[in-house]
């Protein structure tokens, strides 16, 4: 029943035999066997314009950064590299490796080992083509399984969701099981939503925003025997959640209500999907980069603003609750002056500083300014707080101006790195619940009640790995709902050097700045 249809032409792309893949001649083939009007489009160079996003900005910062690092720790007998990044971490590769991978790819093409391309290609590329491969079309399952799955989104709504759910879905219905989405989080389960969906039933979810399944806050806790009584009903051996803390933690629940309730004993995963990005388990959770984006589109726009207006600072209030990622990045991704955040505590003497930078700045060529401040950053130093002392610290020299950009980064499209990253979680998460599910399966029914059974799927450092929820329950902070160790703290150092403020190069190489006693600000090599 689809009435459109998209088909991707690589510029380079040839058959089997070698012979060149034109758009054209696609077209034709389309028109001629199938009678459907047919419109070629080609981008070229649309594809390299526009304004860079996040995800690139920050990039380019931190692989600039790599890059001198490297050139510092060098010694006349080190081999030339390439600054590269795997997963989330800069690497360096050596530079005449590079070069022969890249010869071996055209050679295998040229020689038609296509299978072989692939993996030098790399890892990530293989897994991409993989995954679309496998969603691209539906593929009957050889024999029905005999397990069930149910997919819930919980806690607020995030870009990204969507397409985890398509993606989970339609693996899942792959594998054979019967799979059932929930409306409204734990507490639809409690209140039986629950239907059966089928392959057609998520066509068109990937770029949507938010949560076609409606989600909630509502933890299991508050109505456990409901949940119970409904996992019995519809006889749910695997549950999907899908959201931020509150996804963690009520799965968290579930697992320890394991001994009261043997219903309760089935695979739980969670995909962290928040623009906090605060779920312990994972470096990025689904909806963080569309979030970032979202905030500094609004920043570039307010610098904007400011072109034909002199002397001014812009104080931006961000999202977030107690984590600092995004008031971090965002302040990264537009060249922020400073960017307060929880995690790294500040005095009245470290905004005193900061005015007095910005009095400097406004004596170049850049006069106007920008400060960031995540919203439960400080107790007492308020947004409010910050735009009175800016204002009057500032009087005569420049003035102030507050934007909150509130639910604002919840809102619109998922970016392109959340859509792939939830249907590779998506996929990922299902596959690894099928596998336990047979583990555990045993004389006709599901049994799983060991820790390893319950996780949360998240990127950490160069893999995707699945932590278990009780390990994750002794490194995390429930009061403030964060991690007790967040990698992106590591990108403090950067951002304040970049500032051009606090702190030097000698002090970014050898770490040496005051760290926050609650948390492990760890240097890695590089960051």
């Amino acid at each position: 029943g689809s009435r459109l249809n998209i088909i991707i032409i690589a510029e380079g792309a040839i058959d089997r035999s070698g012979k060149p893949i034109s758009s054209n001649y696609v077209k034709d083939l389309v028109v001629q066997r199938l009678g459907f009007d047919t419109r070629v489009t080609v981008l070229g160079h649309v594809q390299r314009g526009g304004t860079p996003s996040a995800f690139d900005r920050v990039l380019s910062s931190k692989m600039g950064m790599e890059a001198v690092m490297a050139l510092l720790e060098a010694t006349p007998d080190t081999p030339a590299c390439v600054v590269s990044h795997s997963g989330n971490q800069s690497v360096r590769l050596p530079l005449m490796e590079c070069v022969q991978v890249t010869k071996d790819v055209q050679k295998a093409m040229d020689e038609k080992r296509f299978d072989e391309a692939i993996q030098l290609r790399g890892r990530s590329f293989e897994n991409n083509w993989n995954i679309y491969k496998l969603l691209a079309h539906q593929k009957p399952a050889q024999e029905k399984s005999p397990f069930s799955m149910a997919i819930l989104n919980v806690g607020a709504p995030a870009a990204g969701m969507n397409a985890a759910v398509r993606s989970a879905v339609r693996i899942g219905i792959c594998q054979g099981h019967t799979i059932y989405v929930v409306n409204d989080g734990f507490e639809g389960l409690a209140k039986g939503q629950v239907r059966e969906v089928g392959w057609h039933d998520v066509a068109g979810w990937l770029g949507r925003g938010g949560s076609m399944l409606g989600t909630k806050r509502t933890l299991p806790k508050t109505c456990m025997e409901k949940i119970v009584e409904n996992v019995r009903k519809f006889n749910i051996q695997g549950l999907l959640v899908i959201g931020g803390f509150e996804a963690y933690e009520g799965v968290l629940q579930l697992v320890e209500a394991r001994g009261q309730y043997e219903e309760l004993c089935i695979v739980m995963c969670v995909i962290p999907a928040t623009i906090s990005n605060n779920v312990p388990g994972t470096d990025f959770s689904l909806g963080s980069d569309t979030a970032v984006n979202a905030a500094m589109e609004s920043c570039d726009r307010i610098k904007q603003s400011a072109s034909g207006t002199k002397r001014r600072v812009f104080i931006v209030e961000t999202m977030g609750g107690y984590c600092g990622y995004l008031s971090t990045v965002t302040g990264i991704a537009v060249g922020a002056d400073a960017a307060y955040v929880y995690e790294d505590p500040f005095t009245i003497h470290d905004l005193k500083a900061n005015v007095e930078h910005l009095t400097d700045k406004m004596k170049t060529d850049i006069q106007r300014g920008l400060v960031l401040r995540n919203e439960k950053c400080h107790e007492h130093y308020t947004t409010e707080f910050l735009y009175n002392l800016y204002s009057s610290e500032g009087k005569g020299i420049f003035d102030c101006r507050i934007n909150v950009l509130g639910h604002l980064q919840q809102g619109g499209a998922p970016t392109p790195f959340d859509r792939n990253y939830g249907t590779k979680l998506g996929v990922k998460a299902v596959l690894w619940m099928s596998e336990k599910l047979q583990q555990v399966y045993s004389k006709g029914r599901v049994f799983a009640n060991s820790g390893d059974t319950a996780c949360v799927i998240g990127l950490r450092k160069k893999v995707v790995a699945f932590s278990p929820v009780t390990e994750l329950k002794k490194v995390t902070d429930f009061e403030h709902r964060l991690p007790q160790e967040q990698w992106w703290l590591n990108l403090r150092l950067m951002l304040k050097m970049l500032a051009n403020y606090q702190i030097s190069l000698t002090e970014y190489i050898s770490g040496q700045m005051e760290h926050v006693t609650r948390r492990t600000l760890s240097i890695e090599k590089g960051f």
